[in-house]
This record gives structure tokens, C-alpha cells and sequence, in this order.
């Protein structure tokens, strides 16, 4: 797909591209989180901190992962599956959604969303959740603009001491044949 005057692809993601993703999210987690989760956690943050994860996630299909890259560079992917959380058996859950930097309000990530919500529906989801951090205004504008709604279920977390909130926000398919 050519997309802005470059040559954007959304692929599915394999075991080679853990490095890359986990680097996506590193970058990303230093630039969207900074004043939210303390400084020193972010500092400390490595590039290859989720390879880990995602090599299981993806070995064991636990999660989709895409890929969105520009002229064969890895820019974003998205992290979706089945729900993990147990009150919500039949929903369809969206892990995470990161771009590096430079690519933050360009339009990648409704590409990544629009991707990801398109596959969840395919498999038969009829409902989709995901956690963002209350305190990040950017991301809740984001889901928001592309017509997630906030249900206010919260889950706190902490990181070195800090207390965190995530908030949920769901989207129906059902929602839009109205």
C-alpha cells in the first residue's frame, strides 16, 4: 500500500521480528510515558526488555502481532488476542498499540487499530477492550477520535512505587450497523 508519499505495508509479525518490536515499544514507552511513569524506570528501560515475551506470545499464538513499516522499516505494531481478563470470556482484547516517535500523530496508529479491530472481527469477536494509562490524554483522545468509549473499569498498577491507573475503553461491532 502506498501511503503519504511512502511505501507502508501491515504485516503479520514472525519470530524474526521480536527484536524490532520490542525496540518499537522501548522507544515508544520513553516518549508517551515520560511524566507519567517515573523517569528513572524509563531511563532504564532496554531496547530488548519484551523480546521474551513476544517470542512466546508469538511461538505459542497467544497474541497477533502486526507489523507497519515504511520503506521496509519496522515504524509500529499492534498486540491482540483473546481476552485475558476472565469476567470478559468472549471479548477480543488489544494488548498494545506503539509506534516510534517520529511517527506519533501520522496516522500509522488507526492504520494499526483499523488492522487489528478488522482481524479480532474476523475471528468472531463481537467486543473489544484495552487498557490505557488514565493520565495519558494523548492515547485517550486517540481511542476516542476513533470511537472507543471509556467504561471507567480501572486496574491500578504500580512501577517503582507509583501508583498507575489504566482505564478501559471498548468498541462494538454491533455498535456500528446502528
Amino acid at each position: 500500500m502506498y501511503y503519504g508519499g511512502t511505501n507502508m505495508e501491515i504485516r503479520k509479525a514472525t519470530l524474526d521480528d521480536v527484536k524490532d518490536i520490542s525496540r518499537i515499544h522501548a522507544l515508544s514507552w520513553k516518549s508517551a510515558y515520560k511524566g507519567i511513569v517515573p523517569q528513572a524506570y524509563l531511563d532504564e528501560l532496554k531496547g530488548d526488555f519484551w523480546v521474551p515475551a513476544f517470542g512466546i506470545w508469538i511461538k505459542d499464538n497467544v497474541l497477533s502481532v502486526q507489523l507497519i513499516s515504511e520503506n521496509c522499516n519496522s515504524i509500529g505494531c499492534v498486540a491482540y488476542g483473546k481476552s485475558r481478563d476472565k469476567s470478559l470470556p468472549n471479548w477480543g482484547e488489544i494488548v498494545s498499540i506503539y509506534l516510534l516517535p517520529e511517527y506519533f500523530g501520522k496516522g500509522y496508529g488507526k492504520k494499526l487499530l483499523e488492522s487489528a479491530l478488522l482481524d479480532l472481527k474476523q475471528s468472531g469477536y463481537q467486543n473489544v477492550y484495552l487498557w490505557v494509562l488514565k493520565e495519558n490524554q494523548r492515547a485517550r483522545h486517540f481511542y476516542e477520535k476513533n470511537k472507543l468509549q471509556c467504561n471507567k473499569d480501572e486496574c491500578i498498577c504500580e512501577i517503582m512505587g507509583k501508583k498507575l491507573t489504566d482505564i478501559r475503553y471498548i468498541y462494538s461491532f454491533n455498535n456500528l450497523a446502528k
